[in-house]
């Protein structure tokens, strides 16, 4: 049996596109492991190593990883995963 990844979305708790992610994931269910990059610096250190940029919002599932990202924009590459799409439970309406 592998194990289930919980997805990682690394925030800064000043950021509104951030805040915006955040209310997203939460209306889709979505259980997170929110990490502030502000108050961590080796969260900070780990979103640098896997997206090469320091800025938030970056969400990490697995491979799938969508650095500095509006939430149209992370549905735009989320709709490149369908599989990632499905296993994270997030709906394919547009609303």
């Amino acid at each position: 049996m592998s194990r289930i990844l919980k997805p990682i979305l690394y925030v800064k708790a000043d950021c509104p596109w951030c805040r915006q992610a955040l209310s997203f994931f939460n209306s889709q269910g979505v259980d997170l492991d929110l990490r502030d990059v502000n108050e961590n610096a080796k969260d900070m250190d780990a979103m640098v190593s896997i997206s090469g940029q320091t800025n938030a919002p970056t969400f990490e599932y697995g491979d799938f990883i969508v650095a500095d990202f509006s939430v149209d924009e992370f549905l735009a590459e989320l709709n490149e995963f369908p599989e990632v799409r499905h296993n994270l439970g997030i709906s394919d309406s547009e609303n």
